[in-house]
């Protein structure tokens, strides 16, 4: 009887364990509850809190809330949570520690989103953890340490975020590591040597942070790394020999460095598919094993100081190479013969060389796209390289200038592939005629044959090139008359014909080039008058009008003064004759007019007070007479002033450019006088004294001699001072530079070659831009040599220098020193250095001029534009004062050797100081910038001052040109009709306007990393493309205050690049 009792409690002992159990299974899940909730409560999303939609204490089943992953359910076990996905919602905050209350946490998936402060260190706990993604957020400070102790941790991606300090060792000696991607931060110190010794890494990120120190040698050789990018650091030091016995490596990258020394023997790297050591000061030969690497593809050593020749049998053992990148080094010797082998090969850079012989075939390469053999001494014997490239039916961009080819310019070349959109052959000592066959070039949108001995006339089939931008055949010797076909060329933006044999008249046809922009036809035989009425149809000349050095004959035609937008005038050196039109004054933008040397009579006209910006003023060797207009004195850019050689009389103005005895020159005007002692001039004196006439009277004949003798001197001591002056340099440096490196004129000389044509990779407004280094053991640099003879070119100099005083961000081109000096001819001279941008332009990506990247993808795309609202947001504001960059448009946008988007060229950028003080601002200089046509926003046509809302409204046109593939002065959009009407009137169907090249773009990951798909890209796609074509309607809404803060763009921008990246995952 006394076990009774104990037998009718087993049911009962049974119920409370069941109880307890159903306990447990409830703490369990309120924990993980509480955990999620507590995340949401951190975390905000700006889209409606779509993310958190679900995530509420009043649904019970957390396990279907939205980015949530459960385990399987068990009897015996609790549902918990294992993974988090959510990607590219937009949320903001700091993930808090409550999310390491998730115990079982297999997963975490949270990039492109809007993540901020730090990592918290409680993520350590997390002992399940298997992948970590916070890439592409703003998080900052530090790696925690306790995220190397998680044992089963495979993947770690942290990448484009704003993370500091160091590499934590214990990171480098994770357990079961295999995928760590750190790039696109800011972390600094030297790479733990763990890192590349570890048994289980297989890839390795770390491009673009400040890493400094040396490469680690590797000393366990059986590391199963097989991606190594350390890309864009400042590393130092030698390449290790052990990293060649990373036998699985198929990807080093180690460009943008600061390594020195030789390469050494990667013969064990059997598998290496790319090798790219670039912009570095590696020396010595090319180890014979790298030309023995037959797996690789891609092989760029460019930019460094190596040396020797290239070996015979390099087209047989590169059997795979489609990119070989060996330009701007030391190499001599021949172009081997065997690289006709290279039948996959499509960029091939070796420019900037020493190397010699002739050119060899390229008939193989079928799928040649870009051949740059620029600034070597190479030959073209019988032209038969030439002939070859006709199999190369891909090619885009040939650039042979600077060599030696010599010989006629056979009629081969017209049989070059109709892809070809650019050639350039200047330079060359190439003799003969231009053959009629050159129409055969259908795409060419840029020849350059300028700089060489070409005879004959300009062939008239020139004009069936249709798609030419650019022409240039300057300094050559062409003769005869200007074909009237010139006028077919409706996209012409650049016409340069000076220093040649041409005589006649301007053909009338040239009225039909509507977007022409600069016109050179300087220092020729042509006369005849000028057609007033042609180049009132030119209204889009901005840069430059030169007739200078012909004979021109009859009066300046007053339709002139209709350029409105012009910055350069030269009509100098003619036989014009009669006055001066006062319809110049309405060329209000003009910064250099020369009007020299012709046979011009009257006054300065009034109007010419309205030009107040410009820098050079020549009105020297004419009949001029008057007096001297005060207003000159008030124009506080003028920079250079010659009245010499005139009829002007009475007293010299006082102030303003007339202070300075080495800005303006008034010799050769017999009847001027001066209140001021000058050498060359007459002392003026008050006639209001007759007593003083009666003495002075009788004293002339007197002192006649005495002033001959005087004039004598002072004109041998005018001769001195200009000597003087001319030869003194960095006399009137400005101080918005002094602090940075000087450098000369010798210089910069010295870096461009002579400043040659080879080395020119760009030209604009206001200056071209050579490439050169300024010391052998320096990398490549840019020189933005300014056209001082060009009005508004000392402007946009000066403006340059103030805006990139102290301005540094990833999106801006770096400015690195800057010269301001005279050369040796005493002309005032002026560049600036800039970073290399070896990638071209946003301009020439779009519309097909550039070698590598015509076509973009949509991903390439959205990046550009995350990159420039990043440039803007920085510059509006966190610049003190804001900026305003007043000309962004797609050719102020270049892309750096990583394909990141730079924008340049400040010349006309402005400070909002004033604005920002409450101070009242320069009229002169804060109103009305120019801009450029089809980008300039409305308001600034109506005289506003400069605003942020207009770099928004130039933003919001180069979004709607990505999109579109179409330029805002595309000949489709005439009489009001806009790119932004066109794509507002169908912006409901996206497909009709999209730029037809458009593409998916397949983002790079490794499978081992990549624990998820995604389904449905091509409608996420047109989602990622409708949203940023309508926030470029919103950016270019015609008023100001519609328009949205660059801030607010910016964080759009990034979720839709967010967005559009999480395909890939």
């Amino acid at each position: 009887m006394a076990c009774a009792p104990m037998h009718n409690l087993a049911p009962l002992v049974a119920v409370a364990a069941v109880f307890f159990s159903l306990t447990a299974l409830a703490d369990e899940s309120d924990t993980s509850r509480e955990a999620l909730l507590c995340l949401k409560s951190h975390l905000s999303s700006p889209n409606g809190a779509a993310a958190f939609a679900t995530w509420n204490s009043t649904s019970p089943d957390f396990c279907s809330w939205n980015g949530v992953t459960c385990s399987n359910q068990s009897q015996s076990q609790p549902r918990v949570v294992v993974a988090l996905d959510i990607e590219a919602q937009g949320l903001a905050g700091e993930i808090p520690a409550c999310i390491a209350n998730l115990s079982s946490l297999a997963r975490i998936h949270l990039p492109s989103n809007g993540l901020s402060g730090g990592i918290t260190p409680e993520l350590g706990r997390l002992a399940e953890l298997r992948y970590l993604n916070l890439s592409f957020n703003g998080i900052g400070g530090e790696i925690p340490p306790g995220l190397g102790t998680l044992r089963r941790l495979l993947s770690l991606d942290l990448s484009s975020n704003n993370l500091h300090g160091e590499i934590p060792l214990l990171l480098a000696n994770a357990s079961s590591l295999r995928y760590l991607s750190l790039k696109n931060n800011s972390l600094s110190g030297s790479i733990p040597a763990a890192l590349l010794n570890s048994f289980t890494v297989r890839e390795i990120y770390l491009r673009k942070n400040n890493l400094s120190g040396s490469i680690p040698p590797v000393t366990r050789f059986n590391s199963q790394i097989t991606y190594l990018d350390l890309t864009g650091n400042s590393l130092s030091g030698s390449i290790p020999p052990s990293l060649g016995n990373l036998s699985s490596l198929t990807a080093l990258l180690a460009a943008q460095n600061q390594l020195k020394g030789s390469i050494p023997d990667f013969s064990k790297l059997s598998v290496l598919q790319f090798l790219d050591l670039s912009y570095n000061g590696l020396s010595g030969t090319v180890h014979p094993s790298v030309y023995n690497l037959s797996s690789i593809s891609f092989l760029g050593l460019a930019n460094n100081n190596l040396k020797g020749s290239l070996p015979p049998d390099l087209g047989n053992t590169l059997r795979n190479i489609q990119v070989l990148m060996m330009s701007t080094n030391h190499f001599v010797g021949e172009i081997p013969g065997s690289l006709a082998n290279a039948s996959s090969m499509q960029f091939l850079y070796l420019a900037d060389n020493s190397l010699t012989g002739l050119i060899p075939s390229f008939s193989l390469m079928s799928d040649l796209q870009v051949l740059m053999l620029y600034s070597n001494q190479l030959e073209a014997g019988d032209w038969t390289f030439l002939s070859s490239l006709k199999n190369c039916s891909k090619l885009l961009k040939l650039n042979f200038g600077e060599n030696n080819l010599r010989g006629d310019l056979p009629r081969s070349v017209a049989d070059l592939p109709k892809t070809l959109n650019s050639l350039v052959l200047q330079s060359n000592y190439i003799s003969g005629t231009i053959p009629l066959e050159i129409r055969n070039l259908s795409r060419i949108s840029l020849l350059y044959l300028d700089k060489n001995l070409l005879t004959g006339s300009i062939p008239h089939t020139l004009g069936q090139l249709n798609n030419l931008v650019v022409l240039s055949l300057s300094q050559n010797k062409f003769s005869g008359e200007i074909p009237q076909s010139i006028g077919n060329l409706s996209q012409l933006a650049e016409l340069y014909l000076s220093d040649n044999q041409l005589s006649g008249s301007i053909p009338t046809s040239l009225a039909r080039c509507q977007q022409l922009l600069a016109l050179n036809l300087s220092c020729n035989a042509l006369t005849g008058s000028i057609n007033g009425d042609m180049f009132r149809k030119l209204s889009q000349l901005s840069w430059l009008l030169d007739l200078s050095h012909n004979q021109f004959t009859n009066s300046i035609p007053l339709e002139l003064g209709s350029l409105i937008n012009l910055a350069s005038l030269n009509i100098s050196h003619n036989k014009l004759t009669g006055k001066i039109p006062s319809s110049l004054g309405a060329c209000v933008r003009l910064e250099s007019l020369r009007v020299g040397g012709n046979l011009l009579e009257g006054s300065i006209p009034q109007s010419l007070a309205n030009i107040r910006g410009t820098k050079v003023l020549d009105f020297s060797q004419n009949n001029l007479s008057g007096a001297i207009p005060d207003f000159f004195g008030t124009f506080t850019s003028l920079q250079y002033l010659n009245m010499s050689y005139n009829n002007f009389e009475g007293p010299v103005p006082v102030g303003g450019i007339f202070a300075d005895r080495d800005k303006f020159f008034v010799q050769g005007n017999p009847h001027l006088c001066t209140n001021v002692p000058m050498e060359e001039l007459n002392m003026c004196y008050d006639s209001s004294s007759k007593r003083k006439h009666k003495i002075i009277i009788p004293m002339l004949a007197v002192l006649s001699s005495f002033v001959a003798l005087s004039s004598i001197l002072g004109l041998y001591f005018l001769i001195i001072n200009v000597l003087r002056r001319r030869w003194k340099s960095n006399k009137y440096t400005d101080p918005s530079y002094m602090e940075l490196k000087k450098i000369t004129y010798s210089d910069v000389s010295r870096a461009t070659n002579n400043f040659s044509a080879a080395n020119i990779v760009g030209s604009g407004h206001f200056g071209t831009v050579y490439s050169g280094r300024l010391d052998a053991k320096d990398t490549r640099v840019a020189f933005k040599v300014f056209k001082l003879d060009q009005c508004g070119a000392l402007d946009s100099f000066m403006a340059e220098c103030k805006a990139l005083k102290n301005i540094r961000h990833r999106n801006l081109v770096k400015v690195i020193t800057a010269c301001s000096t005279y050369d040796p001819m005493g002309n005032e001279f002026k560049a600036l250095v800039f970073e290399y941008m070896a990638n071209g332009s946003l301009q020439s990506r779009l519309h097909r001029k550039f070698d590598r990247c015509s076509d973009l993808t949509l991903g390439a795309r959205i990046n550009i534009a995350a990159d420039i609202a990043s440039a803007l947001e920085y510059l509006h504001n966190q610049c003190i004062p804001p900026v305003v960059h007043c000309d962004l448009k797609p050719s102020n946008v270049l892309f750096n050797s990583d394909d990141v988007a730079c924008v340049c060229d400040f010349g006309l950028a402005k400070s909002l100081r004033a604005y920002s003080s409450g101070a009242q601002s320069d009229s002169k200089s804060m109103v009305g910038p120019r801009g450029s046509i089809g980008y300039i926003a409305p308001e600034y046509g109506m005289g506003s001052k400069i605003s942020a809302e207009g770099d928004v409204y130039s933003y919001g046109i180069i979004l709607l040109e990505m999109l579109t593939g179409r330029n805002p002065t595309d000949e489709m959009f005439t009489d009001g009709f806009t790119l932004r009407m066109y794509v507002n009137a169908s912006v409901s169907n996206i497909k009709d306007v999209l730029d037809p090249r458009l593409t998916p773009e397949i983002m790079e990951q490794s499978s081992n990393h990549t624990l998820g798909t995604h389904e449905h890209k091509t409608s996420i796609m047109d989602v990622c493309a409708l949203q940023l074509l309508k926030l470029g309607l919103l950016c270019s809404e015609e008023s100001p205050k519609d328009r949205p803060v660059i801030h607010d763009i910016y964080s759009e921008v990034m979720s839709i690049k967010e967005a559009f990246f999480a395909m890939s995952f």
